[in-house]
């Protein structure tokens, strides 16, 4: 449904303090990120999944909300004087779908979420 919660990113220093430390508060549970490597994880809760990237000392948490239509999303955006930071890659689109980082009129930064056609 648009407007839902629907995924958090968490950017941090080092991925396996951020494991350890977001794991013991809230017992996560984590998997590998989409690159398979260290750098990054998803995250698994009870009820919205998340992600954590590593070298990115002092990031505050992003928050995306589900569209149905990312473009149109962003289009809309932009006409109410918001704007679109550059994309995050092609690799972003499959198998979770495709995610945009945005920030509204007034500097505040968000993220839509286009969930993948299910079939």
């Amino acid at each position: 449904m648009a407007g839902e919660i629907t995924f958090f990113e968490i950017g941090v220093d080092d991925v396996e303090r951020g494991r350890a430390f977001y794991g013991g508060l809230f017992d996560w549970s984590f998997e590998p990120g989409p690159s398979g490597d260290s750098a990054g994880a998803v995250i698994r809760t009870q009820t919205v999944p998340g992600g954590m990237h590593g070298g990115d000392h002092g990031a505050v948490p992003y928050v995306f909300f589900a569209v149905d239509d990312l473009d149109a999303a962003l289009d809309r955006v932009r006409e109410l004087g918001g704007s679109v930071e550059d994309s995050l890659g092609e690799d972003t689109d499959a198998p979770y779908g495709r995610f945009q980082l945005c920030r509204d009129d007034q500097g505040s930064p968000f993220g839509l979420h286009q969930q993948p056609a299910s079939g």
